[in-house]
């Protein structure tokens, strides 16, 4: 069951508020009767009518896709390149990214068409890891990656306090390998932390978020989540 504005939004006839305008101005019918609580429930099969006009239900679907680099994490872009929902071109349902990678960033993104739950994920709040692994220049030191456990300010806000692991240290190339785990996700965050600890990002892949990992994925390939995966992730939000 879901809350009647919520179902007239999701099917893309106006915004939640409006609908919430259009319930009260008797403009939405459940069942065939004039509905003007705010409150009201509705299931599967009920039938919703806008000014008479039935509206489409749409499923929910919940993706996770191994986002490969070079693909901007939207669905659509102005410029002609390649966006994540090229590579879902026969699924049905209207879905999008939950939050976005960056162009040249590969890895795990989660796409859905559940506003509700995007919602959660992306809300500053949550505190759901994320893992990144980065290839970075520079011979990696632990004492030099310590400022990020405590946070530090970068673009004028402190970032929420990470942890690192250092991979492994190339000396032919001058290279390492460093993982980070971070709860934020804002603009190039974890390459402008490595930037200011002083280990320019080569390049740079989302492993895992939260419990979900890439396992058996290869990148421009995605799987379904599965209904526990969705509990869980809808839980560890906040």
């Amino acid at each position: 069951m879901e809350r009647l504005q919520k179902v007239i939004a999701h099917a893309g006839i106006t915004s939640r508020r409006k609908a919430e305008e259009y319930i009260v101005n008797g403009r939405v019918k459940v069942n065939g009767k004039i509905v003007r609580e705010l409150g009201t429930q509705v299931g599967k099969n009920d039938m919703v009518e806008v000014d008479d006009v039935p509206i489409y239900k749409e499923e929910y679907g919940y993706y996770l896709f191994y986002k490969p680099k070079g693909v901007i994490s939207a669905v659509s872009d102005d410029k002609g390149r390649k966006v994540v929902t090229d590579y879902f071109t026969h699924i049905k349902e209207r879905i999008y990214p939950v939050g976005r990678l960056d162009y040249d960033t590969s890895g795990l993104l989660l796409l859905t068409n559940d506003g509700e739950f995007s919602q959660k994920l992306t809300h500053p709040s949550h505190e759901i890891d994320k893992v990144y692994v980065a290839k970075v220049k520079g011979l990696a030191k632990k004492h030099d990656f310590l400022p990020l456990t405590k946070g530090m300010k970068i673009d004028g806000y402190k970032t929420a306090p990470a942890a690192f692991q250092i991979i492994s240290v190339d000396l032919k190339t001058n290279t390492s390998i460093v993982e980070l785990t971070i709860h934020e996700g804002r603009n190039h965050q974890v390459k402008k932390m490595l930037q200011a600890v002083g280990y320019p990002v080569q390049k740079l892949k989302r492993e895992r978020y939260g419990d979900l990992t890439l396992k058996g994925l290869r990148p421009g390939e995605y799987r379904n989540l599965n209904k526990k995966e969705i509990s869980v992730l809808m839980n560890q939000s906040k």
